[in-house]
Formats: structure tokens, C-alpha cells, sequence
């Protein structure tokens, strides 16, 4: 039985070498991660390890190779980032996943999803 390739940061989508945001919150967990580290929250390098980290835990995990779970292993580096930085508290990060769960869930096909304040 072989080893899994492990997944990479080069395997995510691109074009012209720029990221390829196929779903709005990929723009926005991107986003995310670079303002918090502009803002001195963790430093870029700081924050490729934790990400290099998570992708092979994702890769040891089976995650697939094709790039479709690179922002899946952002966002997951992204709340291990807050974690550890004292941002925020497992309970917070788990009310906001249930917020936009329920958002999600009560809002009609094709609609926008709007998180409720």
C-alpha cells in the first residue's frame, strides 16, 4: 500500500497564478487571514506554518489531492490561528458555525444567506 501524496499549497486552483475563489467564503476566509496578520495578530511566516501544518494533517487524513479542500485546510488553520492567539474561544467559534448553520438552513435556494446580529 503506498503513501498518499500530501496536499500542497500548489494544488490549490489557479489562473495567472493568482488563487481561484470559487466560493464567496474563500474570498473572504483569505481575506480574513491576511487583515489579522497586517494587523500583527501573527506574522505571514507564523501563519504559512500553521497552514503548512494543517494541509498535512489534511493530507494524512485523505483529504483530496485535486485542490477542493484548500480552503476547507485555510479556514482550519485560520480558527487553530485564533485559538492559539486568544481571538476568540472554542465556544465562540462554535456559536458562530451554528449561527451560519441556521442562516444557511432557513434561507430559501438562490437566496443570499444573511447571518442575523
Amino acid at each position: 500500500m503506498s503513501q498518499p501524496e500530501s496536499l500542497t499549497s500548489s494544488d490549490v486552483p489557479s489562473s495567472s497564478d493568482m488563487p481561484v475563489f470559487v466560493e464567496p467564503w474563500h474570498a473572504q476566509v483569505f481575506a480574513l487571514a491576511v487583515r489579522l496578520s497586517e494587523q500583527g495578530h501573527f506574522t505571514w511566516p507564523e501563519w504559512a506554518a500553521t497552514f503548512s501544518e494543517e494541509l498535512a494533517r489534511a493530507s494524512a487524513a485523505g483529504a483530496p489531492k485535486d485542490g477542493s479542500a484548500y480552503y476547507d485546510v485555510w479556514l482550519t488553520a485560520l480558527e487553530t490561528m485564533l485559538l492559539d492567539r486568544n481571538l476568540a474561544t472554542p465556544k465562540q467559534l462554535s456559536d458562530l458555525k451554528q449561527a451560519w448553520t441556521d442562516a444557511y438552513l432557513s434561507t430559501p435556494h438562490g437566496a443570499p444567506v444573511h447571518l442575523k446580529r
